[in-house]
């Protein structure tokens, strides 16, 4: 028979699993959908860096707008910063949106990352409510002194959804431990302060990381009005040279992506437990509590709500990747036995 070929995908690459990125669509927000602090506190995998002024973060709803736009195109939340009131000196101000991937992510992505014509491509939607030039970044600061970054501008009319789509080569240069540590960052960054810009910086180029020259010089277009807003979503960093449609995943497999960083449980738990204890050994009354996926590494822990142990306050013991015991540590010598509760669950971080 005939067969039609409608699209090509790139031969670099693969079909699935091709967004090194995570939660790109921002639909997961484990922690909460509002935050003023900076850091990781909404929306899952991507934090807002910043020093000075005092922004807004949301999980928002993408608006429903005509032609071609995120949300035509299945998108439905974004990653959304409003801007606060800026005053004084803004030459130490910054503020700057990231993801780090684990350097075995780009160690097995196929992305030949020491080849000048090998290449990554990335691709975003962006609207802000200024017309104003932004940067993306891309960086990696592995193998002691050794540090590289990539920095392109980003373009945006007042109100308009923007897709941005930018390749990006490897370089000779660059160093990533091939581990679950920090490898690469990718990064949009809606305001720098001239303590880190240098008009003589050179976009489109890899160059030797410096925090005084991380992109151009920037108006203060966007940062210097109240409550302007900016909007990202459907970010994907892929191999190859050709941005491909966004690879959407079902709301399950995110999930687990998303939890190996970060695992907020509110489950109500219960148990009890027996342990006899001579000379320096220890036991444990308590309940174990496994982790729905294995963490990036050994996890920090909060406990949420109120625990007890009969007898005794209860708390965290024998954390790893896996899970932990929630009880209470027995040392000296004797015999104990006892019931464990706990409410409100636990919280476990274990971010780049």
């Amino acid at each position: 028979g005939v067969i039609t070929a409608t699209a090509f995908v790139p031969t670099q690459g693969q079909l699935s699993n091709r967004n090194i990125l995570i939660n790109g669509d921002m639909i997961l927000a484990q922690r909460g959908t509002s935050s003023t602090s900076s850091g990781y506190h909404t929306v899952d995998r991507f934090q807002c860096q910043r020093g000075g002024g005092a922004e807004t973060v949301t999980q928002a709803q993408v608006d429903v707008a005509s032609g071609t736009t995120p949300y035509t195109l299945g998108f439905r939340k974004a990653f959304k910063l409003t801007n606060g009131d800026q005053s004084g000196d803004l030459s130490g101000d910054y503020c700057e949106i990231y993801q780090y991937i684990e350097g075995q992510n780009i160690g097995r992505s196929g992305w030949n990352f020491k080849s000048s014509s090998s290449y990554i491509t990335a691709s975003f939607w962006i609207k802000s409510s200024t017309s104003a030039t932004f940067h993306g970044f891309v960086y990696t600061r592995q193998s002691g002194s050794v540090h590289y970054m990539y920095s392109y501008p980003i373009v945006v009319s007042a109100n308009t959804w923007t897709k941005i789509e930018k390749t990006i080569p490897g370089n000779s240069n660059l160093n990533i431990d091939i581990d679950n540590n920090n490898g690469l960052g990718f990064g949009i960054f809606p305001y720098q302060g001239s303590n880190y810009t240098t008009s003589g910086h050179s976009s489109n180029t890899w160059a030797s990381w410096n925090t005084n020259n991380k992109t151009p010089d920037y108006g203060e277009q966007w940062w210097g009005v109240l409550n302007a807003t900016l909007e990202v979503t459907g970010v994907q960093l892929e191999v190859g040279s050709v941005s491909t449609p966004f690879e959407f995943l079902n709301y399950g497999e995110n999930l687990s992506r998303c939890q190996r960083y970060y695992i907020k449980d509110t489950m109500v738990r219960e148990g009890s437990g027996y342990g006899v204890v001579t000379g320096a050994l220890d036991s444990l009354v308590g309940i174990q509590v496994d982790f729905p996926v294995t963490m990036r590494a050994n996890p920090s822990l909060s406990l949420l709500g109120t625990t007890y142990r009969t007898g005794g306050n209860s708390d965290a013991q024998r954390i790893s990747p896996t899970g932990f015991v929630w009880g209470r540590k027995q040392t000296g010598g004797g015999t104990f036995n006892g019931a464990a509760y706990a409410t409100g669950g636990y919280e476990v971080s274990a971010e780049l």
